[in-house]
């Protein structure tokens, strides 16, 4: 039976004024009409939160999603393909060099890193030695890049993948979720809550309506 280690009480959503003072760094402005990205990353338990969360969202958030997932290296992913089953927005696995469109979901290929540039998606080689941190990999390029426009998310998975690039995403002005104890495996979310860099904890389809509250704003 799985188990879940307790998470820190900040499953409620902020109050108003405080979801205004974060979206107002969102806000598009007449010499700044770019959209937002939201990365989302995730490892064991990571499919089913992924489609809870892509189940909440409209299609027409104005919002371009790019899912980093831990992949086996050595099989063909049909992750794209599943979660395509779960929103209508389109859902592409990353082929090199490949612009970002809003309304769109982005998922990473297997045995390929990924970063940002500008609003391109590149992939490069995996790393075949040390600990594979995809998800940190991808988010400080995103906060790099995307500054305040940046907004993280780690989801279900073990380890700490994802803190460091959260912690990056934060310092850059951008808004940080994490999922709570209904994540399958709670080692990522819980060290990402425990940096304290981390804006909101709450269920899949909770992130997915405050990324909507948010971009409203």
């Amino acid at each position: 039976m799985m188990t879940h280690t307790p998470l820190p009480s900040l499953s409620e959503p902020l109050p108003a004024e405080n979801i205004q003072d974060l979206g107002e760094t969102l806000a598009e402005t007449s010499d700044d009409p770019s959209f937002s990205i939201v990365g989302i990353g995730a490892s064991a338990g990571g499919l089913e939160a992924f489609t809870q969360l892509l189940k909440a969202l409209p299609c027409d958030t104005g919002m371009a999603f790019v899912l980093v997932q831990h992949l086996a290296p050595t099989h063909a992913s049909a992750l794209a393909e599943i979660l395509s089953r779960a929103t209508k927005m389109s859902v592409t696995e990353v082929q090199d060099e490949l612009t970002v469109e809003p309304n769109h979901v982005y998922v990473i290929p297997p045995a390929q890193s990924m970063i940002i540039a500008g609003d391109t998606l590149q992939l490069l080689p995996r790393e075949g030695t040390g600990i594979h941190r995809p998800i940190d990999q991808f988010f400080r390029s995103l906060a790099k890049e995307w500054r305040h426009r940046a907004i993280g998310v780690v989801l279900s998975g073990t380890a700490t993948d994802g803190t460091l690039g959260l912690e990056a995403i934060k310092a850059e002005g951008g808004i940080t979720f994490a999922q709570d104890a209904t994540a399958q495996h709670d080692g990522m979310p819980h060290s990402a809550i425990a940096s304290g860099c981390v804006d909101f904890v709450l269920a899949p389809d909770e992130i997915a309506r405050e990324i909507v509250r948010i971009g409203q704003h």
